[in-house]
């Protein structure tokens, strides 16, 4: 009669077994993400103030929040928190406070700068790059609404070039959508990576916004950031479109020629636009403006710029499988 083998799975050591616990594995990731997102909180929130609008020199205004972009205390927030207003009390995360004026807005991208009028040294977070950015990355919405704390969600990434209509009509290019949910006050905050770049401005005047967050993508920001810091304001051709980014389909690109992998889709077309009148329908993909390639959505916000205004420029399309060329003649935005 032969012996009967046992055969034992493991080495014996409980902390193998551990190993092998799906629950313990779970933890791990967990801890992870969670130290991921601490390191990033910890590194930005310094640089998220607290504003409160000031009108006439009384503060009678709203306030929201905003991210101190250079040393030398320039901070980029929201048009509507700025509401048209000159002046804002500013408030740091470690509670100094600080006289600050407007110095430019931008409500065709809900963006506003502000400077600190006092001469200090200040924690200042980076731009990062918004075109490197993909859905399904991990995103981190800071917001200042009390002035000493920070309030931070975070989630992912759900789409990236989007364009949507803000309460007062106006068409917001080059927007992240992210499922890390908007806190009141935080609009105007930063929208930051797990390596601390800011990749967004918070924005909370989209309708229907609950739960979810929308940004104004870093790119955009930073273009705006220097047409205000130059001009006060950003002049801009009108083109009369909302767009997003969209991959070309791979088979039209070979067969065309094209070397670009990424276009601006039309989304919606503004009657009696420039946009409606040269012939442009919702569906088409913009691939080069004045020769200039068309790759997203913060590429049409850059070049649809002062120098266009009052100019009849050609639009390269990509319509079904057809490319066309379309000249819109473009007026200034107002």
């Amino acid at each position: 009669m032969g012996a009967t083998a046992t055969v034992i799975s493991g080495t014996g050591d409980p902390r193998d077994d551990a190993l092998d616990d799906p629950a313990n594995d779970s933890s791990t990731l967990l801890d992870a993400y969670s130290r991921v997102v601490t390191n990033a909180v910890e590194q930005v929130s310094p640089s998220v103030v607290r504003l409160d609008i000031r009108h006439g020199g009384r503060r009678r205004g709203g306030s929201g929040s905003g991210v101190i972009l250079s040393p030398d205390g320039l901070i980029l927030t929201n048009s509507h928190v700025v509401q048209g207003a000159k002046r804002a009390d500013v408030t740091m995360l470690d509670g100094r406070g600080f006289s600050a004026r407007v110095l430019g807005d931008d409500p065709d991208t809900d963006l506003a700068l502000v400077r600190i009028d006092e001469n200090a040294t200040l924690p200042a977070a980076r731009l990062g790059n918004s075109k490197k950015l993909k859905p399904g990355e991990i995103a981190i919405a800071i917001g200042n609404p009390l002035g000493f704390d920070a309030s931070v969600t975070a989630g992912v990434i759900s789409a990236l070039g989007r364009s949507l209509r803000s309460k007062n009509g106006r068409l917001i290019e080059d927007v992240i959508q992210t499922d890390a949910a908007l806190n009141p006050g935080n609009s105007g905050g930063p929208l930051v990576s797990t390596q601390g770049d800011v990749i967004g401005i918070n924005t909370a005047i989209i309708s229907g916004a609950q739960g979810i967050c929308f940004a104004v993508a870093a790119n955009t920001a930073s273009f705006v950031l220097g047409q205000l810091v130059a001009h006060g304001r950003v002049r801009r051709a009108y083109l009369g479109i909302g767009a997003g980014t969209v991959p070309l389909p791979r088979r039209i690109a070979l067969r065309l020629g094209l070397m670009q992998k990424m276009g601006a889709v039309v989304s919606a077309v503004e009657a009696g636009s420039p946009a409606d009148h040269a012939g442009l329908l919702t569906g088409d993909i913009l691939l080069a403006v004045e020769g200039v390639p068309i790759t997203g959505a913060d590429d049409l916000v850059r070049v649809l710029d002062a120098e266009k205004i009052d100019r009849t420029i050609p639009f390269d399309v990509l319509r079904r499988s057809d490319r066309r060329r379309f000249w819109a003649a473009l007026r200034e935005r107002s």
